[in-house]
């Protein structure tokens, strides 16, 4: 198999959007601590990124999560295979994810969050697919509307490999 892969997003427009982001999210939460909570294993990168540009105090934890059925749909139900180290009750959190796509695990898994009583749940996402959608569900952040194309890069994978790429590219066989 030769892969191609071309590019969608080039890196300094990625890092531009971020930067804004960060400064977004930075005058929002002026005078308050925020915890990004990134969605392992994708956010990584983009998580890594937005926290360097933010001006405020901010943590940082993880949670890896995935819905599960038969086949290729979701049952509806999360399973949370990495959780928080800590309580969120009080804090400001907003949820760090790569991409959505469908949206069913972002939305149950924020559901979730909401029943752990913070202060305040966002959610910033890198890239956002709205044309797979299957819940309701808006990110407050968004940094590239993508249309519906297999991307990698910036955190996103096929297989694995990929992740490390320093641009959006879509993958072409």
């Amino acid at each position: 198999m030769n892969t191609k892969i071309d590019v969608l997003i080039p890196e300094e427009d990625i890092r531009k959007r971020i930067s804004e982001m960060a400064a977004e999210l930075s005058e929002k939460y002026k005078g308050e601590e925020v915890l990004l909570v990134g969605i392992l294993t994708g956010s990584v990168f983009f998580l890594a990124e937005l926290a360097q540009k933010m001006t405020i105090p901010v943590e940082i934890d993880f949670m890896a999560a995935s819905s599960y059925g038969s086949g290729t749909e979701s049952s509806g139900r999360v399973l949370i295979t990495k959780d928080l180290a800590r309580s969120i009750e009080g804090d400001h959190v907003i949820i760090v994810e790569d991409i959505v796509d469908t949206g069913q695990t972002l939305h149950l898994l924020t559901e979730m969050l909401i029943e752990r009583n913070p202060a305040s749940l966002e959610l910033a996402v890198l890239l956002n697919k709205p044309s797979r959608r299957k819940v309701c569900l808006d990110a407050d952040y968004v940094g590239f509307d993508i249309p519906d194309a297999f991307v990698v890069g910036w955190g996103l994978d096929y297989d694995q490999k990929y992740r490390d790429l320093p641009y959006i590219g879509v993958i072409k066989e």
